[in-house]
This record gives structure tokens, sequence and C-alpha cells, in this order.
């Protein structure tokens, strides 16, 4: 009896060691058969990058930011990008010579006017323009300017544009590179819907190029020309017109005129106090009766 259970168990054990090897070999066949499959799959060609679903580049990073994950530090000050702006208005006793001061002081420093505008009222006649000029002349012609007249007040202002700057330069260069390969797409495309799609893409990418561009165009004018907006006036006398002179006939006619008006003033004036007339005229009544009835007593009484 005891070997026959010892028979069993050693037949156990050879046929659970017999099944544990035929799994480790169906395992292993089961992975290679996994990697084979992943080698033998077919790289996408250019006709599944321009599927109708509109092909879209990566993400690109954002502008302005390291993609090394460091930190982004300050430009040197000789690269910072600053705009500077000035107002001044002076007063002026001959706008025309001011005039002529300004021409010889936009010549000397290599400046232009932008914009100029003229207007003249009863008592002021007044020139505005504004000058452009180089950042590295701008505080040499603004002390100029003082020169002009009696200066009634100054303002600057300064504004660091450096981040913004690089931040529409390093938009312009990522558009321009999604651009590129849009384009690259375009010239794999087979399909007319794929083309017209990559197409519309092509057309919305260059718009924004188009806007980017314009924006940076603006910083860098700004950037390389300061702007002083100059307003000078000349106060202006007042001329006060000579009296008329006037003929004997119109002299006597205006006299006539004046005689009446000072009569029909009279009748008016009369007019408006008769309610003091009228109590007069009652007083001196009373007051004759009154010195009357006296003397009659006097009389009677002598």
């Amino acid at each position: 009896m005891k070997s026959t259970i010892l028979f069993l168990c050693i037949s156990g054990l050879l046929t659970l060691g017999s099944c544990e090897k035929q799994q480790e070999p169906n395992a292993a066949s089961d992975k290679q058969l996994k990697v084979n499959e992943l080698m033998e799959a077919p790289s996408m060609d250019a006709a599944a990058l321009a599927a109708p679903a509109a092909p879209t580049p990566p993400e690109a990073p954002q502008p302005g930011l390291p993609t090394d994950g460091t930190l982004p530090t300050a430009a040197p000050a000789s690269t910072r990008k600053i705009i500077y702006h000035a107002d001044v208005r002076v007063k002026v006793a001959d706008l025309i010579r001011a005039n002529s001061r300004m021409d010889s002081l936009t010549k000397a420093y290599g400046a232009y006017i932008s914009d100029a505008s003229e207007e003249r009222e009863e008592g002021k006649w007044e020139h505005q323009m504004k000058i452009r000029v180089a950042p590295g002349r701008f505080q040499s012609l603004l002390h100029s300017l003082n020169g002009l007249g009696a200066l009634e007040s100054k303002t600057l202002s300064t504004d660091d544009v450096t981040s913004v700057h690089a931040d529409v330069s390093a938009r312009l260069l990522t558009k321009r590179a999604v651009e590129h390969r849009y384009v690259a797409l375009l010239t794999k495309a087979k399909k007319i819907e794929d083309i017209l799609a990559i197409e519309e893409k092509i057309g919305e990418v260059r718009e924004e190029i188009e806007s980017t561009e314009s924006r940076l165009k603006t910083l860098n004018d700004q950037v390389t020309y300061s702007t002083i907006t100059l307003t000078y006036y000349q106060v202006l006398a007042l001329n006060t017109p000579d009296a008329p002179i006037l003929s004997f006939s119109s002299r006597f006619a205006q006299a006539f005129f004046n005689g009446w008006e000072l009569l029909t003033g009279l009748v008016l004036a009369l007019v408006t106090a008769w309610p003091l007339l009228v109590l007069g005229t009652a007083a001196v009544v009373l007051i004759r009766a009154w010195r009357h009835r006296r003397r009659a007593s006097l009389q009677e009484e002598a």
C-alpha cells in the first residue's frame, strides 16, 4: 500500500514539471510573435499623413521660453528694446523763426517729421508735429528744443518691449516652420480633399504670418526711432478797429435820433411815476387849503 502511494506522488510531480516546461516555450513564443508583429507593421506613408482629417504638425514650444528646462535670464542692457516718447509744449515769440529753427534742428540730428499740423485762431497761432529721431540723439534734441522759447510743459515716457519683441519674433519663426511643414505635406498629398484641406491650412498660417510680421515691423520702427510730439505757439495781438469818421448828415441824423430817444424816455418815466404825481398834487392842494383857512382865521381874530 505504501509503495502504491509513493508511486502516485512521484508520477504527479513528473507530470507537473512537464506542464511547466511546456508553458514556458509557449509564453516565449507569444512574446516573439508580438515583437514580430510590431516590427512588421507598415510605416505611415505620405498618403496617410495627408488623410482627410487635416494633418496637424506637432505642438511647438511656447515662444520666448527655453526648451532645455533652464530659467530665462534678463537680456543685456545693450540688447534691450526700449521705446522713448516725449511731449513738449513751448511758447514762442516768432512762429516763423521757430519753424526755421526746427528745420535746422531736424537736419542737424538726422531726424524727420512724420506728422505736422497748423491751427490759427483768434489770439493764437499754433504748430504741432511728431519728430522721429534715433534713440542715441533723443535726449540731445529734446534739450535743444528748450531754445525755441518758453518751455511750458515736458513729459517723458519709456516702454521696455524686449520681452514682447522676443515673443513676437519667436512666434514668427514658429509659424514659418509650420508653413514649411504644410508645404511639404502638400507635395506628398494625392487626394483632392487632402490637397484642399492642406491649402486651407496654409492660407490660415500665412495670414497669421503677415499679421505677426506687421506687428514686428511696428515694434522695430518704434524702437529704431524715438518720438517727440512738439507743440509750439505764438500769441497774436488783437487789432482794435479805429472809430469810423461820420459826416455832418450822419451826425445830424444821430443827434435827432438821440433827442427822440430822450423824449420817449421822459414820457415813459412820467407814465411810470403817475402815482407820485397824483400824491404830490393832492399834497399841494391840501397844503394850500390849510394855509388859506389859517389866514382867514387870523384875520377874524384881528
